[in-house]
């Protein structure tokens, strides 16, 4: 009677643990994509305080990976590490990519990187293929928006995967995000380290609430998306060929105000 309690109990605590968001996936092969990252930060869409030289407004490389929920690259409201820091402050990447190997020899949490070419003006699209495996349906990744103390864009743990069969296409608004490690409040602010560090929040058009941020538009409800990504799977018959050109319909996110 005693061992079928603790049992029964031991089961019951089990089943009440948090699943994780790759847990369900029962899709039985892999599958790739290709990704497409559309930079919105135009003069017309933020006007206030656009970077126009030295340099001017633009984004730096991709760098993403497709992982398990043991891993996580980078997460809102939880302090950004070491190689996070250093690709947000400066667009280095070697102690991120490290960070990322680590984790996949120790865990076996991460399946692939994939990395895109920056983009040298703050419109474009920049693109690349990525491979999901059903163990590790999660993607994520980090662009620098340039120039800025320490904010990027980038997704969270997005699980491509619905139950037994991988998602076609998703589409993903972006907004920007300060990794907690700088205290500037403007694109061309000099560093200045934020001791102790903070956590990594999004940055809206109320908050930091200070003139002087370079997001602030209190006119605004909420900031117009500053880029955009696309993920498509790739058919088993394109596999081995270029990927296609992917026309994506064009959507506005000009902000509506008056700056003086």
């Amino acid at each position: 009677k005693v061992l079928w309690t603790v049992l029964v109990t031991m089961l019951g605590y089990a089943s009440s643990l948090p699943v994780g968001d790759d847990a369900l996936c029962t899709a039985e092969e892999l599958a790739k994509y290709k990704i497409i990252f559309i930079g919105k930060w135009s003069q017309t869409a933020f006007p206030k305080q656009y970077p126009l030289y030295r340099p001017p407004a633009q984004w730096s490389s991709l760098l993403g990976v497709t992982h398990s929920s043991d891993y996580s690259m980078w997460k809102k409201n939880e302090y950004a590490s070491n190689g996070v820091r250093d690709f947000a402050e400066k667009g280095e990447a070697w102690a991120l990519m490290k960070e990322i190997e680590e984790a996949g020899e120790k865990i076996q949490s991460v399946h692939g990187i994939f990395s895109a070419p920056a983009i040298s003006s703050g419109t474009g699209q920049t693109s690349t293929e990525l491979e999901v495996h059903p163990r590790h349906p999660l993607v994520s990744f980090v662009v620098r928006i340039v120039p800025s103390p320490d904010w990027f864009v980038g997704i969270d743990s997005l699980n491509l995967c619905e139950g037994g069969h991988w998602m076609d296409e998703v589409t993903v608004d972006l907004f920007p995000y300060d990794a907690g490690t700088d205290s500037g409040f403007t694109f061309s602010s000099p560093n200045f380290a934020t001791i102790p560090q903070d956590t990594v929040t999004e940055i809206t058009c109320s908050s930091p609430s200070h003139p002087a941020n370079s997001f602030y538009y209190p006119k605004l409800k909420i900031l117009p998306p500053i880029a955009q990504v696309t993920m498509v799977k790739i058919k088993k018959s394109q596999l081995g060929l270029s990927a296609p050109f992917i026309n994506l319909p064009s959507k506005t996110n000009e902000i509506i105000d008056t700056i003086s």
